[in-house]
């Protein structure tokens, strides 16, 4: 999701009044730690090309993506001056057509575990950046330019989100705190009421289900811009 362009988000729903609080670097470290135990526990042959959820990469391709998101924003806070108008400029490459571009791609030959690793690490550079990162600096993102907080928020929705897609996939069971949620909707779709269950308004929000009088959405996006 870190490097694709969509429609604005509509705003179909009132902003919420409660106030949850910033997105930290624990609330980040936390979602990949719980995404990853989850994986740890699909059978290896689970990973054998079938696909995650509604996407059209399988298991492995949509875990690479992920490491690879989370990869993205890291290296986007750590130039001493990041760039607003540009990524920076890594290739990112896809090893199939209509696979995900990626710069980020694991071992085949390490298996399902080399993977997960591959997924830690890449979420343990993401938390990195975010703790040691001044709350003043500014980086760009498709999305809008933002903060270190906006980049941990984006690195939660696209750890939770995905780990959604893939437990459809490995047929797992997955959801995510409720708070951190919570946290994530109101930093980056503040036009999105959170209600009582946080993680399908989420789930919603990105375009994975539909919510009762709300239509599953085709086009959507968040607002990663600072919040003042």
């Amino acid at each position: 999701m870190s490097r694709s362009s969509s429609s604005p988000a509509d705003a179909t729903h009132r902003p919420s009044p409660a106030t949850p609080g910033p997105v930290t670097a624990d609330d980040l470290a936390r979602a990949v730690g719980l995404a990853v135990d989850l994986l740890h526990t699909a059978p290896a042959s689970a990973w054998d090309g079938g696909r995650a959820g509604s996407l059209e990469w399988d298991c492995w391709e949509t875990v690479e993506h992920l490491s690879d998101d989370l990869f993205a924003y890291a290296v986007q806070l750590g130039p001493r001056t990041p760039p607003l108008d540009r990524e920076v400029p890594f290739v990112w490459q896809a090893r199939r057509p209509g696979g995900p571009a990626n710069a980020v791609h694991a071992d085949r030959a390490a298996g399902p575990a080399g993977l997960l690793q591959t997924l830690e690490a890449c979420g343990a550079l993401l938390v990195a950046m975010v703790r040691t990162t001044p709350p003043q600096a500014r980086a760009h993102h498709v999305f809008g330019v933002s903060d270190p907080e906006g980049f941990a928020a984006m690195g939660i929705v696209e750890t939770v989100v995905h780990t959604h897609d893939l437990a459809a996939g490995l047929g797992l069971d997955w959801e995510p705190p409720a708070e951190v949620c919570a946290r994530v909707l109101a930093r980056l779709f503040p036009d999105v009421l959170v209600g009582a269950d946080p993680w399908s308004t989420l789930l919603w929000a990105t375009g994975r289900l539909a919510l009762p009088g709300r239509p599953r959405r085709t086009t959507w996006c968040w607002d990663g811009t600072v919040r003042s």
